[in-house]
């Protein structure tokens, strides 16, 4: 039995509104909130949230010494379909990490401001 729900996840950026626009078109969430230094993005299964950091700087997935901190999974039903998703997802603005572990069963994608992120078939 669990004691709490994870409810959303929050990234620190540059510029909220950016960020929220790329994860909305990614996820097909929907903006509930937004002010000047925050974005809410209503995604299921949880929302996602976007906070203004001034001196946020992008991490540098894998050096260590520039660590991700974290990074967000994104699940795609097939195999097959991991090249073409990641093609939609990269003409949103993401870049593909220069290292790719098991391209096979998941691509490591970089949002525009270089948070990490997965494309897994994975379950």
């Amino acid at each position: 039995m669990s004691i709490v729900r994870l409810k959303g996840v929050t990234l620190s950026c540059p510029e909220p509104a950016e960020l929220a626009e790329f994860y909305r078109r990614l996820t097909g969430g929907e903006v509930v909130f937004s002010s000047l230094d925050f974005v809410y993005l209503a995604a299921d299964p949880i929302g996602m949230a976007f906070q203004r950091t001034e001196d946020c700087s992008a991490p540098s997935w894998p050096d260590p010494g520039h660590p991700g901190q974290m990074h967000l999974d994104f699940n795609v039903a097939e195999p097959a379909q991991l090249d073409t998703i990641e093609a939609e997802v990269l003409a949103l603005g993401a870049t593909s990490a220069e290292q790719q572990p098991r391209p096979h069963r998941w691509r490591v994608m970089l949002d525009p401001i270089g948070h990490p992120f997965c494309l897994s078939s994975m379950s």
